[in-house]
């Protein structure tokens, strides 16, 4: 009989591969190097990992607190065989000892079983180790052909790839605007579980990609799955179908730079209410007539009820109180 743990288990690797993800497998050990390729900060608390007393190689002696480096290595050893293009996961430990020092742990005797408070005091001992998952992309994500030129994957793929896993395990996880090394400023994204950070996405920043010869531009997603998989239920429920016609909505609203495109569609969605069957941003544009400073956002609203046809007043009703909430919330403007 298969436990909970098990088929959720099940489920977000047949997820991963269904992505395009190729598996690998990885040690769990970094060096002082891999963090400084990183572009950590020296106060960044991914620096503070455990050494071991008697490490496989001296050239990595810390216990990962993060799957970069790992991941990034078996990339830049496909580069070096020839293989440039590449969607590569890796769910393993992470070792984060936190900022007290842990308490001492004891000594078992040899001769016979550790006391079950032993045992405690063992467990008390070691860090903190949540499962991660990472995932890198790189190179063309469908390469060319008689069909047209080659699509190549970006950071937005990284983030797809991760938001494909959560829906699949019945979670949602929001990107919001976010920067933080090793990611390029600017292209970085948090991943939000219930308003939580659960890890980060985007694009690696040139220097990072340089340092560890991977393909410039290569992008690179990293979360607590452990905290992904408690939130999942054990069956995802189905969606509701209705045989009513859809009724389609298109809004351009114009909000300042710095307002993050997830802001806006949290508060279209709050403000549609529950005839708002999908909302997706489709466009966003600067330059003229859209002034300096401000940026369009172009979202289709797809709306339904389950038990009759939409009228036109009803559509525009859910149209415009969708509108009015992401003004109030965002200072969005509709564009004419």
């Amino acid at each position: 009989v298969h436990t909970r743990a098990h088929i959720i288990k099940i489920r977000h690797a047949q997820l991963l591969a269904g992505a395009g993800c190729t598996e690998v497998v990885a040690p769990p050990f970094v060096g002082v190097a891999d963090l400084d390729a990183l572009g950590l900060d020296a106060d960044d608390p991914l620096r503070g990992a455990l050494r071991l007393e008697n490490p496989l190689s001296s050239e990595r002696p810390l216990l990962a607190t993060t799957l970069a480096p790992a991941l990034l290595e078996v990339a830049a050893r496909n580069v070096g065989r020839g293989q440039t293009a590449w969607a590569l996961s890796l769910l393993a430990p992470v070792f984060l000892p936190g900022t007290e020092p842990p308490p001492a742990a004891p000594i078992p005797p040899v001769d016979s079983r550790p006391t079950d408070d032993a045992l405690v005091a063992l467990d008390a001992a070691l860090p903190a180790q949540p499962r991660h998952l990472a995932v890198l992309c790189a190179g063309d994500r469908h390469p060319p052909g008689w069909w047209g030129p080659a699509s190549p994957s970006g950071w937005a793929d990284a983030i797809a790839v991760i938001r494909t896993v959560a829906e699949g395990l019945g979670v949602v996880v929001e990107p919001r605007s976010a920067a933080r090394p090793p990611w390029h400023p600017g292209r970085c994204a948090e991943l939000l579980m219930g308003g939580v950070a659960i890890g980060h996405a985007g694009e690696l920043h040139p220097r990072v990609c340089a340092g560890f010869g991977v393909p410039a531009r290569t992008s690179y997603a990293e979360l607590d799955l452990d905290a992904l998989l408690a939130a999942a239920p054990e069956v995802v429920g189905a969606p509701e179908l209705s045989t009513m016609p859809m009724a389609k909505e298109d809004v351009a609203l114009v909000v300042d730079e710095g307002v993050a495109a997830a802001d806006v569609a949290a508060a279209l969605r709050t403000g549609a209410g529950v005839l708002l069957e999908s909302l997706r941003l489709f466009d966003v544009y600067r330059g003229d007539p859209v002034p300096n400073g401000k940026k369009s956002l172009a979202f289709a609203l797809r709306f339904r009820a389950v038990d009759r046809t939409l009228t036109e007043d009803e559509t525009a009703a859910a149209r415009d109180a969708a509108v009015a909430e992401a003004t109030t919330q965002t200072g969005a403007e509709l564009r004419r």
